[in-house]
């Protein structure tokens, strides 16, 4: 089945190590659908937590439905996600390891159904962040330099 892919977030690979993903469905009301097909929604600042055996994300942003009136739901409303219990549980036992973290890596369409994709990682240094700026900028200019050299030759 093909993903087509509606948002990311931008600062999941910036800020942690992701080590394991998992796909999972999303509950989400009519007016939020609408809205997601339009592409207004935003992952940037959320995050995934468990709550009672259940997991769920908070943070993302989904714009209200223009035409959606008094059905329209809190943009900001944490929302649940959809995984079997032994698959809460593995991530139950992931997260409770010092520095895991649940991150939203991006949300999508597989078929007519919203999916979203987790990631387990541990957060990042700061300086690991500058070592990973440093070799996408010498990833660059080598990239650069070889075009250069292409056209030269």
């Amino acid at each position: 089945m093909e993903k087509k892919i509606i948002a990311k977030n931008p600062t999941a690979y910036h800020n942690y190590n992701i080590e394991n993903k998992i796909e999972a469905g999303i509950v989400l009301s009519g007016t939020e659908i609408k809205s997601i097909r339009n592409g207004k929604v935003n992952l940037k600042d959320s995050f995934a937590m468990l709550k009672n055996n259940e997991v769920f994300i908070i943070g993302m942003h989904i714009s209200p439905y223009e035409h959606g009136n008094i059905y329209n739901k809190d943009p900001l409303r944490d929302r649940k996600i959809l995984l079997n219990k032994h698959e809460i549980e593995k991530l139950f036992v992931l997260t409770k390891q010092k520095g895991y973290s649940l991150v939203p890596i991006s949300l999508y369409f597989k078929g007519s159904f919203v999916k979203i994709e987790l990631g387990i990682g541990k957060g990042k240094k700061l300086y690991d962040k500058r070592q990973d700026i440093a070799k996408k900028d010498a990833q660059k200019q080598i990239a650069i330099n070889l075009k250069n050299n292409l056209r030269t030759n």
